[in-house]
């Protein structure tokens, strides 16, 4: 049997890894790479763990907190919004596989 990879941490690694790449390196497509390789893996572990359902919604998750940090950034700044998503995806992460454990 494989060992199970903790997905909270490689979701919250993406969201926030993305934007940091983005911003410190001044090149955008780099910090998206960095998202979408940290959430394509954090996607075939969700899967193999859980299920397609599942991965499907937390993958939609991902996304939404992606697109959804950027609106949010105008009202409380951009790491606020970047931590507050990064940590609602873990959480659901959490909650939907890992604690399986």
């Amino acid at each position: 049997m494989a060992a199970r990879i903790h997905t909270a941490p490689i979701a919250a690694f993406g969201l926030l890894g993305g934007y940091a790449t983005a911003r410190f390196t001044k090149k955008r497509p780099l910090g998206g790479a960095v998202l979408a390789v940290a959430g394509a893996a954090a996607a075939q572990q969700w899967r193999r763990q859980a299920g397609p359902k599942t991965a499907a919604a937390l993958s939609a998750a991902y996304v939404a907190g992606f697109a959804g940090s950027h609106p949010l950034a105008k009202k409380v700044g951009a790491w606020p919004a970047v931590l507050g998503v990064a940590g609602s995806v873990a959480l659901a992460s959490w909650v939907a596989v890992d604690r399986r454990r």
